[in-house]
């Protein structure tokens, strides 16, 4: 069973109600952050308006006699408020601005806030909706707006189909015979081509229409193999799939960021398709922006989303992804949109991932063992030196360090690896030591900072080892080789075991593949 665009049989016209229950309650005309500062709804709702004729959306409801109602749009994984009216005892509500709305899909949220109903936003903003609540679908008649007279009858013929396609879906997983499976299949790909034939018809005969711009980035690639046999198959499937997969999403169309299945799609080529090393993700993200240059707004919803997503990533090394965002964007300037508490959020967190990049030289440590001896990160001559920042008084470094210490002496001591360990809070000093001596951690180089070697290094204006080295919680772990540049970090002793026998088995390292802490 195969959807030409990609399941969504039933987007963009009977969308489920039970999602605006759960989230209208919490909507605000300035949307919540997906993340710690910032977010590509909150950081894009807002653009250069044109003022001129503005916008007029007239509803009329008979079924509803008083009551608030709201004009909201698709932003992400959002759904924003643009306007609330109430509806008066004639049942009529009037949204009204002086400036036009952004193109895209937007929807009537009716009081009680779960019935609503969808229509197209393009460049006619004049626009009536008389809705009949018992049945929108088919009962409610738009005017002033042609990109609606078209959408209707989608949307009409789409319900038409839809409940017939999810029956045969269902129907076909409920097969007890292979005879039973083949019929159900037979009726989906039967019914499936008659909407997908609907949907290029649109496309071919309305082809400026914002609908048929819609339904054309909707569209999935076609399986360049059915069946494939060998796994030279399965790797040109793939190819032909990663090279096909944006055919018809045009990146200078603003129109197709308010939509219900753009940012879906965004998301499944970055955490999908695409490899998850930090190369092909800075290499796809630079030519995506490129071609979105010409388009504000499509400009600054890949930029902002791109940074959030690799601001804090899953996998290890593709913080690399958001050091380049920085570098070659936020740094320039270019993401004027940004307040200022934005940019210090993201300027900072840049700054302390650069020194600690996989692949990069750590920053060396000068540090005092625990008899107050000078023990350099650099001097330590290891094929392999785990860094190991941790605190005595934290109930996490209690319980993993001694089993960190087992490890390392039925596994990694005989492979030459090295422990060094960094108290970071030195006012514990008296705890450390006598944890030290409790679990017997004498064949690590345990070290900490002095505050006079603190004080230089604050005179002098360098940054502390914490932000070298990105120390926000404890344990924080670092793999080095020889030469002290950086295999792995932030990982669990036993993924960093992992690594540390791939390496000295000398298999392939990929760095993506493991997450995060």
């Amino acid at each position: 069973m195969h959807d030409a665009y990609g399941g969504y049989y039933k987007m963009l016209s009977i969308l489920h109600e039970h999602l605006f229950l759960i989230n209208l309650n919490n909507f605000t005309s300035n949307s919540k952050s997906m993340r710690i500062f910032f977010s590509v709804s909150v950081l894009l709702m807002l653009s250069a308006a044109t003022i001129a004729q503005g916008f007029k959306v007239t509803l009329q409801s008979p079924n509803y006699k008083n009551g608030l109602t709201y004009l909201t749009y698709y932003y992400g994984k959002n759904i924003n408020i643009e306007d609330s009216a109430i509806i008066s005892d004639k049942g009529v509500a009037i949204f009204e601005k002086k400036e036009k709305l952004q193109p895209g899909v937007y929807s009537i949220v009716f009081p009680g806030k779960n019935k609503l109903y969808d229509f197209l936003v393009d460049k006619e903003q004049v626009i009536s909706i008389k809705a009949d609540t018992s049945d929108l679908i088919n009962k409610t008649i738009v005017t002033g707006s042609r990109e609606n007279i078209l959408f209707q009858k989608y949307q009409k013929f789409v319900a038409s189909k839809g409940d017939n396609l999810q029956r045969e879906i269902t129907a076909y997983k409920n097969s007890k015979t292979k005879s039973d499976s083949l019929l159900h299949e037979k009726n989906y790909n039967e019914l499936n081509k008659e909407l997908n034939d609907y949907r290029d018809n649109i496309i071919k005969e309305n082809p400026e229409s914002m609908l048929a711009a819609l339904l054309t980035s909707m569209k999935e690639p076609k399986i360049l193999n059915a069946k494939p046999v060998t796994r030279q198959d399965s790797i040109d499937n793939y190819d032909y799939y990663k090279k096909h997969y944006w055919d018809g999403i045009s990146f200078m169309d603003d129109r197709i960021i308010r939509t219900p299945f753009f940012l879906p799609k965004v998301e499944r080529y970055f955490r999908e398709v695409l490899s998850p090393s930090p190369d092909s993700i800075i290499r796809e993200s630079d030519y995506l922006l490129l071609r979105a240059r010409t388009a504000p707004e499509m400009y600054k919803f890949l930029l902002n989303w791109l940074t959030d997503e690799y601001i804090n990533p899953k996998y290890m090394g593709q913080d690399a992804v958001f050091v380049h965002l920085f570098e070659k964007y936020h740094s320039k300037g270019v993401s004027s949109w940004l307040n200022e508490k934005q940019m210090t959020a993201i300027s900072n967190r840049a700054y302390m991932l650069m020194s600690n990049l996989i692949g990069e030289q750590a920053a060396n440590l000068e540090m005092v063992d625990s008899t107050g001896n000078p023990r350099s990160l650099y001097d330590v001559n290891a094929p392999y030196t785990i860094v190991c920042f941790w605190d005595p008084t934290c109930s996490h470094c209690r319980e993993e360090v001694p089993k960190m210490d087992s490890i390392f002496h039925a596994k990694w001591e005989k492979e030459g690896v090295k422990m060094y360990g960094v108290l970071t809070d030195t006012k514990e000093q008296p705890k450390w030591r006598e944890f030290i001596n409790k679990y017997n951690l004498q064949s690590w180089i345990n070290v900490y900072q002095t505050e006079g070697q603190k004080k230089i290094e604050e005179d002098a204006k360098k940054p502390s080892y914490k932000q070298l080295y990105d120390v926000t919680q404890t344990p924080t772990l670092y793999l080095l080789d020889k030469d002290k540049r950086i295999i792995a970090k932030k990982l669990t002793w036993q993924q960093m075991d992992d690594v540390l026998q791939m390496k000295i088995n000398n298999k392939p390292l990929n760095n993506t593949n493991n997450a995060q802490k």
